[in-house]
């Protein structure tokens, strides 16, 4: 599975609804999962970005398709990077020639 950091700002629509937000967090969920991308880890942060979440997926097209299932819905606008798990990057350096 590949992992995804996704930081995210509510649009206004989702800031006027944020009373909705954590029953929008289980359906995102519930529809990513449907898709085969998993929410590992999810955090309402402080900054420059609202939400930060950890995100499984098969392969990056799954992950895209996902985040603009998201997109669609108009609550939240992401930025996503991939990222190598910890013992995914001890594998990289080990082959660095």
């Amino acid at each position: 599975m590949a992992t995804f950091i996704i930081l995210g700002n509510y649009t206004a629509q989702g800031i006027a609804a944020i009373k909705e937000s954590p029953a929008r967090l289980d359906a995102a969920r519930e529809g990513l999962g449907a898709l085969g991308v998993t929410i590992k880890d999810f955090f309402l942060t402080m900054g420059q970005y609202d939400i930060v979440a950890v995100v499984e997926a098969p392969d990056a097209a799954t992950a895209a398709k996902g985040l603009m299932v998201l997109g669609m819905a108009g609550n939240v606008g992401t930025v996503t990077m991939a990222a190598l798990t910890e013992s995914e990057f001890r594998k990289v350096v080990a082959e660095l020639p």
